[in-house]
């Protein structure tokens, strides 16, 4: 419970909050009851606020969701790590990009210690000195998309499949020859898989940018709406072995990514992954996001209904007023005649 009238000094500090208490409540409607109570036993009232039964109800539901998905969400951590040069990865990076990937705001506190099988946290959490290991390799979550792509492939159709990226470019767009040629060339080198040891490749080399598409590829798979900010994407350089110039990549491979530039943030998206701007096959995960989108929803509805009400009973006692300072006024007329 929580003093929403300000008096509890550093709260939106404290809440990790940009703006005020109470500008944070009118935003987000429904997810919070404010009641009376003292801070002490003799004080005036002033204002708490707890969370609403619709907040509630979701925060069960995220529970649900998150613990029928867990399988899921300890795959994409693992082959995070996997892709990773030394299989290692600092716990505050993961934390940053727990959003894009669909991981549980506590997972390195309650969803690692689970799997010692698969992970080691060392370290010190929150100061730029923790870090992630992967404890033992799965074979299994060592596929890439693409891979298993060519492996249903080759069982429905019985013939051997190459793996190999899905190559779209937009409506109208035009290649110059010499660039038709490069990217024929580039198509025809083997698939890369991003779990394999590259440490043997040169950086300059065509194959090391067939493996780097390889990884922002299946990177991108991995993420809930197969879209990552490319800053966000540059934190991991040094684990994934980006070069400095590595945001390139999306628009020389423009056929395979795509790159927006909305809100004023670059943003890689996977192209293969969208049709119409709508994304095809959705994670699980965004399922939480869709049930949080819900609730606020209702409570805008619900305040909207409110203000609805209120404007009314307001506009009806003005009605009400007017009608009685008429009869008064007609009253006081009729005495003067």
């Amino acid at each position: 419970m929580i003093n929403s009238g300000g008096s509890v000094p550093g709260s939106s500090k404290r809440l990790r909050l940009s703006i005020k208490i109470k500008t944070f409540l009118s935003r987000n409607p429904g997810l919070f009851d404010i009641y009376l109570d003292r801070i002490k036993p003799k004080s005036e009232p002033v204002d708490f606020l707890r969370a609403s039964d619709g907040l509630r109800r979701f925060l069960e539901e995220e529970k649900r969701i998150i613990h029928e998905n867990e399988p899921l969400i300890v795959a994409k951590l693992c082959k995070l790590l996997m892709i990773s040069k030394d299989q290692v990865i600092s716990a505050d990076k993961l934390v940053h990009v727990k959003r894009e990937f669909g991981f549980p705001n506590d997972f390195l506190v309650n969803l690692v210690p689970k799997f010692p099988e698969y992970f080691r946290l060392s370290g010190s959490p929150g100061e730029g000195k923790s870090f992630l290991e992967l404890v033992s390799w799965n074979p299994e979550f060592a596929k890439s998309v693409i891979e298993r792509r060519a492996e249903e492939e080759e069982r429905a159709t019985g013939i051997r499949v190459r793996p190999s990226f899905n190559v779209k470019l937009p409506h109208g767009f035009f290649l110059r020859k010499e660039m038709r040629e490069w990217i024929r060339d580039w198509m025809e080198l083997d698939y890369i898989s991003p779990y394999v040891d590259v440490s043997h490749l040169d950086q300059a080399s065509p194959e090391m940018e067939k493996r780097t598409v390889g990884v922002f590829h299946e990177l991108l798979s991995l993420s809930l709406f197969k879209r990552v900010p490319v800053p966000i994407l540059g934190k991991f350089s040094e684990e994934y072995r980006f070069s400095n110039a590595f945001s390139s990549v999306f628009t020389r491979h423009s056929g395979i990514f795509y790159l927006s530039l909305k809100g004023g943030i670059k943003t890689a998206m996977l192209r293969e992954a969208y049709k119409d701007d709508e994304l095809i096959d959705q994670d699980p995960l965004v399922e939480i996001k869709d049930r949080f989108l819900e609730l606020l929803a209702e409570g805008h509805r619900e305040r909207a209904e409110q203000s609805r009400l209120q404007k009314e009973a307001v506009q009806k006692d003005m009605e009400m007023m007017s009608l009685r300072i008429g009869e008064s006024d007609g009253h006081d007329f009729g005495e003067q005649l």
